[in-house]
């Protein structure tokens, strides 16, 4: 069952102290009328991890095809980030990406406050929530750490961006695919969780095969000049080894799209709400001064 339409009780109310308040919508309210009149994007926050992985997308398609053109990679499954490591992709590359690494974040964080207000006393769920939200962010500075330092420039760095990215987020994916199993039937439905379970073991697939692959790769055997290597022919030594490796990052990517998909439906129940208190009158007011606050929806289909 979704937040929103919950049997047990009026939905829960996503708050941060004095700022914001996340107030999913209401069975049964007129919100739930507004909801047919409007696009399933424009549904509460749903527009968060479908913008994400729009942006996301388009940030590597844009890349690449920048990258053919000049004839800076081949059109042959290069990696991913050595289509923004040559100008003027790396400069499309690092924006784009440092843009989706701040959708990320806002995805993680919804996330894991609704997880938290639709399970305020589970332990088990709260610290598996804890984790999954520091996992994400994580993944998301290592998203950031990629875009903006490029193997050929700092790999030392761009590695542990990767790992970070990589590896971060295949653990967030795994600690938000238990969540769902520890919510259902609830809150969680079985098909989600068997949606997100798949999209976990297609992840750690080919994550298995990069890391294989890539380790062998870059263990010496193939010569040192390989971290700069961005032509690749057949007859290359490592040639099997890069395409592998390059296919499984891509498939890795595709999986992590597919997952943060399955938000969707959640985020649809979520709606932001800013709320200003005000202290004073004026700039220069000292002593508490009883002013009518104002709270007003931060993000509508009216926006």
């Amino acid at each position: 069952m979704l937040l929103g339409s919950a049997p047990w009780g009026p939905a829960p109310s996503l708050s941060i102290p004095g700022l914001r308040t996340w107030r999913p919508a209401l069975a049964g309210s007129s919100e739930e009328e507004d909801l047919f009149e409007m696009w399933w994007f424009q549904q509460g926050l749903s527009f968060l991890p479908s913008a994400l992985v729009i942006w996301t997308a388009a940030a590597f398609i844009f890349s690449y095809i920048t990258a053919i053109t000049l004839h800076h990679v081949d059109p042959a499954l290069p990696y991913i980030s050595d289509t923004g490591t040559v100008a003027p992709e790396k400069c499309l590359f690092g924006a784009m990406l440092n843009f989706a690494a701040v959708l990320c974040v806002a995805t993680i964080y919804v996330r894991y406050k609704q997880v938290h207000a639709l399970n305020p006393e589970g332990n088990c769920i709260i610290r598996l929530n804890k984790a999954g939200l520091v996992l994400g962010l994580l993944s998301c500075l290592g998203l950031s750490l990629v875009a903006n330092f490029q193997k050929t420039t700092f790999f030392i760095v761009h590695v542990c961006g990767a790992v970070l990215t990589f590896g971060m987020g295949s653990l967030y994916m795994f600690v938000q695919t238990i969540l769902s199993y520890q919510m259902q039937p609830k809150i969680h439905g079985k098909q989600v969780f068997w949606i997100r379970l798949l999209a976990v073991v297609w992840c750690g697939v080919s994550a298995f095969s990069m890391l294989t692959c890539s380790s062998l790769l870059y263990s010496g055997s193939f010569g040192p000049d390989i971290v700069q290597k961005l032509h690749w022919k057949p007859e290359d030594k490592g040639y099997v080894l890069h395409m592998i490796t390059t296919a499984a990052e891509w498939s890795m990517s595709f999986s992590f799209f597919g997952f943060f998909l399955t938000y969707i439906r959640d985020f649809q129940k979520i709606s932001l709400r800013v709320e200003a208190n005000l202290h004073g009158l004026t700039l220069y007011d000292t002593a508490p001064c009883p002013v009518n606050n104002e709270r007003t929806r931060l993000l509508s289909r009216d926006l």
